[in-house]
């Protein structure tokens, strides 16, 4: 089977089944089997794949066809243009939050004293905090998770990045524990309604349900999070926060009965409000 026939058929067969992005999937696969950018297997389009190729590949194949994500397949994925490491411990990072990244970094000057604290809450496979310490080499980097495993894959991203020993680490729920008071906050929180989580795409269920499971409004890890922050922020500081679609009323709700000002509500690459912004004090 050459490359070409080998997309064609297995473009067809992913459709079958259901599967997202059916030929951008196969590419990146074989892409990675040959050791070749997804494009450039176009300039060997007539080339003829041998069977130790082809036997480990149809076992990924078939496993992208039940739906596992094709990030895990791949073992990385790219954010903000870097690779970093993916797996069934943390959220596949998703262009949606390279958004939020950007519009942090508008918000923070390009170089500056050392002295500005940031904190990533509930940083997952730890792309945020990683991304931002790499993006602002004076900031004293927090990032925190509940899970212990969660915490070890973002501290394998951080070791291939060389910002390990930038970042400090803490197990913990949300701030509990957290003892410096910060110029940013950042937390990309669970804010699936419980009741939503059994319809969700079969890719998505491949996370962690700790980590999309925001209770029966969505909204409750984020309403903890909003009151357990102002002590943790200095005057002026500012909250970022990630949500899902149509919450964007009821998070600015939440934010200003705890008194929080300048709420902004930003959208997404694809004109969905994704995002709120916050100062307090």
């Amino acid at each position: 089977m050459t490359v070409l026939e080998l997309i064609q058929n297995t473009t067809a067969f992913f459709q079958r089944k259901g599967v997202e992005s059916p030929r951008l999937s196969i590419e990146y696969l074989l892409g990675d089997a040959l050791g070749k950018r997804r494009l450039d297997l176009y300039l060997d389009y007539d080339q003829r794949l041998p069977d130790q190729i082809l036997e480990p590949l149809r076992d990924k194949v078939r496993r992208r066809s039940e739906g596992e994500p094709l990030q895990h397949l791949l073992g990385s994925w790219e954010f903000f243009g870097r690779r970093f490491k993916t797996d069934r411990r943390a959220l596949i990072p998703r262009p949606e939050t390279e958004r939020l990244a950007e519009l942090m970094l508008k918000q923070m000057p390009m170089a500056t004293s050392p002295g500005m604290h940031l904190a990533d809450i509930g940083t997952g496979s730890g792309v945020l905090a990683i991304t931002l310490a790499l993006e602002r080499p004076y900031l004293e980097v927090v990032a925190t998770d509940l899970a212990a495993d969660t915490l070890a894959l973002a501290r394998e991203n951080a070791l291939v990045h060389g910002v390990d020993g930038r970042i400090k680490w803490l197990q913990t729920d949300l701030l509990s524990g957290v003892d410096t008071s910060f110029d940013f906050l950042v937390a990309n929180l669970p804010y699936i309604p419980t009741a939503e989580m059994a319809k969700l795409p079969r890719e998505v269920r491949h996370d962690p349900p700790a980590a999309l499971d925001g209770g029966e409004d969505g909204l409750d890890v984020i309403r903890r999070f909003v009151k357990e922050a102002p002590p943790r922020l200095k005057t002026g500081g500012s909250v970022f926060l990630e949500i899902g679609v149509s919450q964007a009323a009821g998070v600015t709700d939440i934010l200003e009965e705890q008194k929080y000002g300048d709420i902004c509500v930003e959208k997404d690459y694809q004109g969905v409000e994704r995002f709120v912004i916050a100062r307090y004090g």
